[in-house]
């Protein structure tokens, strides 16, 4: 089927099914209310604990934009891959176009989820719904989806999900608070869909008719999800205000949902963290491209970060980091008590890029051995050695050691250390390394060759207080 642009016969169905979701979802609403002697609402830091303990997730960007793979008329568009309706004005009756190329035959969801294992990862952040407003579900609100627009009449969100819950792996998923295709929404602003000084006067009549309605179907049909995360948040129509609203309504559909701070206006993560939560939607902060230099201290945060430098798939995109660099920046990220969401843009064929799938074994295999150093640890007691860095459990240290000392000593700054053992991490034996302690640092005698090149882990157990 052809998608075409909201006719304004068809933006009334649209309304009339939204009001229909809304006021199915708000009857499913009373099914989450607390009578007497129900079980009271999980505490924030529960919410938390499976993501805390996680550390590591994939991102997924994948959508249209994947079939013109950075290229529009021939000629190839600067900026991120999946911008290119906004970077290369294409209007959006041109853009629909590419959803007739949208057949992804090799798409294999138990493939990817896998793959997520296999890395290290314990959960999946995928874009229902990006900037270009379509959608990878059977949405019950828009013909502009992956069943109705595409030849394709596959669910991808409900594959991934099936697969998620047969592999124990959290489904999370984007969701674009922005829309250039909607009417109601950003598509009259053509040819500058990011233009952040228009004001759409229907935007309410799109939230609540369309981007509601949707958000519930998510919750309704895929749930229980892990986390919301969402994006698009600095249009001049979207307030703080509207965010606490939403986030507040979307809990109240899942109250164990974790929600990003992008929810509200908190545009990289950064903005609003040293605000209560009574002044503040969202859970946690966002970082995008960055890792903060020390951490976010007492908040809870999660860098987002491409292999390359693109989000959704550019086919001359090369520009890979290293599998030593992701794995560095993954201790690096642990260490500051930040989790890592590390991006694919898989192709439209459905395909994972070969080189984002040979970094994310790398990951894998050195996550095989030294998982325990990242997933439930929190951050460094010791700052920012020069060595390495340095993660914490329970009763121990993991010296996550990038330099390997020429003679064999590994100076730790620790005063007061009660240290039961020392053993390097990949060791199944556990054999003891020889330890020095003063009042000021540890010395611990290291062998002559470094057990891992991009990242060896050095254990210190310390004996209980």
């Amino acid at each position: 089927m052809t998608t075409k642009t909201f006719s304004q016969s068809a933006l009334a169905g649209t309304v009339l099914v939204g009001l229909a979701v809304a006021a199915l979802v708000g009857g499913c609403m009373e099914s989450f209310a607390f009578g007497p002697g129900e079980k009271k609402p999980l505490t924030k830091d529960k919410r938390m604990e499976w993501w805390r303990d996680a550390r590591f997730g994939l991102f997924v960007h994948w959508g249209l934009y994947a079939v013109p793979a950075g290229t529009y008329k021939g000629k190839r568009i600067d900026g991120i891959g999946e911008w290119i309706q906004h970077r290369a004005q294409i209007p959006v009756s041109e853009y629909e176009k590419f959803a007739d190329a949208f057949n992804p035959l090799g798409f294999d969801a138990d493939e990817w989820v896998r793959l997520v294992k296999k890395a290290g990862m314990k959960y999946i952040v995928i874009t229902s719904k990006h900037h270009d407003g379509f959608c990878l579900w059977d949405s019950a609100v828009t013909e502009w989806d992956i069943m109705d627009a595409t030849p394709f009449k596959r669910d991808i969100l409900a594959e991934l999900a099936k697969a998620c819950k047969k592999h124990k792996i959290k489904l999370c998923f984007y969701h674009s608070i922005m829309d250039w295709h909607h009417p109601d929404a950003q598509a009259p602003f053509y040819p500058n869909y990011n233009d952040g000084s228009r004001s759409n006067p229907n935007f309410d009549r799109y939230v609540e008719t369309y981007m509601k309605p949707q958000l519930a179907e998510l919750l309704e049909k895929y749930g229980p999800l892990g986390v919301l995360w969402f994006d698009g948040e600095w249009i001049k129509d979207w307030t703080e205000p509207q965010g606490k609203a939403l986030y507040a309504w979307l809990r109240e559909i899942q109250p164990d949902l974790i929600i990003n701070n992008r929810v509200g206006k908190g545009r990289k993560g950064m903005e609003g963290l040293n605000k209560s939560d009574d002044d503040y939607a969202g859970d946690f902060g966002t970082p995008e491209q960055q890792i903060p230099a020390t951490g976010l201290p007492g908040v809870d945060w999660e860098t987002c970060m491409t292999m390359n430098d693109t989000w959704g798939f550019k086919a001359y995109d090369d520009n890979w980091k290293s599998s030593e660099d992701l794995i560095q920046k993954l201790a690096d990220i642990a260490s500051k008590g930040g989790n890592f969401l590390l991006n694919v843009g898989p192709t439209p064929e459905g395909l994972i890029p070969r080189p984002s799938v040979q970094r994310l074994e790398a990951m894998g295999e050195w996550m095989a051995v030294n998982s325990e150093s990242i997933q439930g640890t929190t951050a460094s007691p010791i700052g920012l050695p020069e060595w390495g860095r340095c993660t914490a459990k329970d009763n121990k240290l993991y010296l996550h050691v990038f330099d390997w000392p020429s003679d064999g000593r590994l100076e730790v700054e620790l005063p007061g250390a009660d240290i039961r053992k020392a053993y390097v991490l990949a060791d199944r034996k556990k054999k003891p390394l020889p330890v020095v302690c003063d009042d000021d640092k540890v010395v611990v005698s290291l062998p002559g060759e470094a057990p891992d090149a991009i990242n060896s882990v050095i254990v210190l157990a310390m004996n209980k207080k």
